[in-house]
């Protein structure tokens, strides 16, 4: 049985679309990260023991008077909580400009079995640039 030229363009498009479909979810599936709060990482934890070291980002208030500089091998340790549960983050790095103390921020990292986020990333609002200006 030969082919004609149709059957061989739809065969080679069915191939290539499931080649690109197969590589979008799979990059996908590496890449994404979860998002919680505390509160629910903590469950998360409770529900499975062996979330430990996924990638996610947790977005939550530092806890006021918990920030420690150590300006020497810039690393910054601090806790963040929603009131709820919460965590102590150790980053390395220069924290952003508007970092504070009882700032909102979301932490990108791994919760390691010592109970510490270990932070690549964190990302600090600033809710002074996004206030609306009272009106007189």
């Amino acid at each position: 049985m030969t082919m004609n030229a149709g059957m061989k363009f739809a065969l080679g498009a069915v191939v290539i679309v499931g080649s690109v479909g197969y590589l979008m979810a799979s990059g996908i599936k590496q890449t994404g990260q979860y998002f919680l709060t505390p509160s629910e990482l903590s469950h998360k934890i409770a529900v499975d023991p062996s979330f430990y070291d996924v990638g996610m980002k947790v977005g939550a208030r530092v806890v006021p008077g918990s920030v420690m500089r150590e300006t020497a091998n810039q690393t910054l340790r601090f806790q963040i909580t929603d009131g709820s549960a919460t965590y102590p983050v150790t980053y390395r790095g220069l924290p952003p400009d508007t970092f504070t103390d009882s700032v909102e921020v979301v932490v990108e990292g791994r919760l390691q079995k010592d109970g510490v986020i270990h932070a690549t990333d964190v990302l600090a609002k600033c809710g002074s640039r996004y206030e609306s200006v009272p009106k007189a």
